[in-house]
C-alpha cells in the first residue's frame, strides 16, 4: 500500500493524471477496512500498531547484529 501511495504522490508532484493509481489506493484502503471489520467481528480487540509502533520495531539499517555460528 505504501508503494501505491508513493506512486500517487509522485504523479501529483509531476502534475500527471493519477486517477487509476488513486482508485487502486482507495480500493486497498477499503480492503483493509473490511479486514479490520471482520477481525473485530471475530472477537479481535487488541490495539493495532500504528506507523510509530512499526517503525520502532523495525531494525535500524547499518547496525550490525552479532551472528551466531554453529
Amino acid at each position: 500500500m505504501a508503494d501505491v501511495e508513493a506512486s500517487v504522490r509522485d504523479f501529483v508532484n509531476r502534475d500527471r493524471d493519477c486517477t487509476e493509481r488513486a482508485q487502486a489506493q482507495m480500493d486497498l484502503r477499503r480492503k483493509v477496512n473490511l479486514l479490520i471489520g471482520e477481525w473485530k467481528a471475530a472477537g479481535g480487540g487488541e490495539v493495532l500498531p500504528d506507523i510509530r509502533d512499526r517503525m520502532r520495531l523495525r531494525p535500524l539499517k547499518g547496525v550490525s547484529r552479532p551472528t551466531t555460528r554453529c
